[in-house]
């Protein structure tokens, strides 16, 4: 495994729609535990396939890591099948250190996705881990959470 050069903005790659993945093999699994490691050392809770020079339908997750519970995901050529609520969280990027923006999503998403075999999958995903598949899913299109408005904070 290693750990890969995380790309920065103004990178293009990151404005840049990625292509969907057929081919499913040894190296897409590489590279999927690649970016795993990568994001668990940035340390981070996702990171998308154009950010680490990928041009493909790929992100991985973990939103619970930092809590004790690892449990990493893999998603390929993801489609948002769904989504409902509304929820205004913080979000940052690897690819934009320093800068978070307060955006609101939806809490609830319904997702379809291949894993590393090629078989399909579906999960809803709700509250965190909702904000960071949206985030990712965004990346593979090359939108990136500063293309949203920047909510201000509530006042108490």
């Amino acid at each position: 495994m290693a750990i890969l050069p995380i790309l920065l903005l103004p990178d293009p790659r990151l404005r840049t729609a990625c292509t969907p993945v057929d081919v499913f093999d040894a190296n897409l699994k590489q590279l999927a535990q690649d970016m795993l490691e990568t994001m668990y050392a940035a340390p981070g809770r996702g990171l998308a396939g154009p950010q680490v020079g990928a041009m493909i339908q790929l992100f991985v997750m973990d939103t619970t890591w930092k809590e004790g519970r690892p449990n990493p995901l893999v998603f390929i050529n993801p489609v948002i099948k769904n989504s409902h609520g509304a929820a205004i969280n913080t979000e940052g990027c690897l690819s934009i250190p320093d800068n978070t923006v307060r955006i609101e999503r939806p809490d609830v998403v319904h997702l379809a996705w291949q894993d590393l075999a090629g078989r399909a999958c579906e999960g809803f995903f709700q509250g965190i881990a909702a904000t960071c598949v949206q985030h990712e899913r965004d990346h593979l299109d090359g939108v990136l959470c500063i293309d949203y408005p920047d909510l201000p904070e509530e006042k108490p």
